[in-house]
Order: structure tokens, then sequence, then C-alpha cells
């Protein structure tokens, strides 16, 4: 890959990844999560190998279902409350559909699904860098509004992520499973 191609690449996930850090807005958070989506897609597909095109594939399709879901809820929610801030977050649904949105980018069990076969197809590096960098920013916006979650979901969320990814790496061979699963 060209060495300026690349620097873009690399640069515009960072910049994705402080865009949604900064964030109190629905719509740059959105924003920045889909600058880090569309950063690292050719990323993914720079090896020309049919496994590498299918792990691109599926994975654009789960984050680009995601973040539709994140656009729609914070839109359910600016509808309800009249702002966009995500501090905000008093109407059920909403708040429901992005906690389930975000466990869908990141990769919490029981959204999960997707993680270990979109690895498995990838290079080392780039799967390296999709189960680390590419989960900071959807865990800052869980952080971010964690108020507006149920303390109890959140424990059982990382709960079955923490036994799924355990138990599912136990038997694996494959180093890129093995991430995978460490990743969830």
């Amino acid at each position: 890959m060209n060495p300026y191609v690349l620097t873009t690449l690399l640069s515009s996930l960072g910049l994705g990844t402080t865009l949604t850090f900064a964030s109190s807005h629905w719509l740059l958070a959105w924003m920045g999560l889909e600058i880090n989506t569309l950063a690292i897609i050719p990323l993914m597909a720079q090896h020309h190998h049919p496994r590498a095109v299918e792990a691109t594939t599926k994975y654009f399709l789960i984050q680009a279902t995601a973040a539709a879901v994140i656009l729609f809820a914070g839109t359910a929610n600016a509808w309800a409350t009249g702002e966009w801030s995500m501090a905000n977050m008093s109407d059920p649904v909403a708040t429901t559909m992005v906690l389930a949105a975000l466990s869908l980018k990141v990769g919490l069990a029981p959204m999960h699904f997707w993680m270990p076969e979109v690895l498995q197809g990838l290079d080392l590096l780039t799967g390296l860098v999709l189960s680390t960098w590419q989960k900071l920013a959807p865990f800052a916006l869980i952080i971010q509004t964690s108020q507006a979650f149920d303390p109890l979901l959140l424990t059982a969320l990382g709960l079955t992520s923490t036994l799924i990814g355990g138990w599912g790496g136990l038997n694996q061979t494959q180093l890129r499973k093995v991430l995978a699963y460490s990743s969830i």
C-alpha cells in the first residue's frame, strides 16, 4: 500500500476516535464512528484474498447496521427530549437501542457472533487494530452514557462477555480466533 494512503487511513482512525471521545452530541459521535469504520475498510481489504474480502464485507454490514441503529436511537431520543445531547438519555427505547448497537459495534456477548469469523479472514496486524483500537470509541460512548443504562444489564453484559470470551478461546488452535475470543 502506498505510504501516503496508509498515513491518511491511520490518521483517519485517530481522527474518528478523537472525534467520538470529544463529542457530547449524538451526530458527532456517529460521525466519529463512521470515520473509524470507513478508515479501516481499505486496510482490511488490502490483501486481495477472498477471505479478506468476505471478512471486510461482513464487518461493513455489521458496522453499518449498528451505526444506523445508533443514528435512529439518537433521533428518537432527540424527538423525545428535544436535544441531541448524549447526557440526556431519558427515552427507554432509545437507551436500549443505543446499548444494543454499541454492543454490536464492540462485539460484546451476545452480539459477538461476527468477531471470530471476521478476524479469521484478516492478517494479524489488521486484526490487532480491529480488536483493540476500533473498540475504543464505542467503549467511550458506553462510558459516557452509562448513567442511562441499567447497572444490572451492564454487569450482565460484562459477565456474559467474560464467560463467552474465556470459554470460547480455550479450545482454539488458531491465533486469530484466540485473539477474537479474548477481544470479546
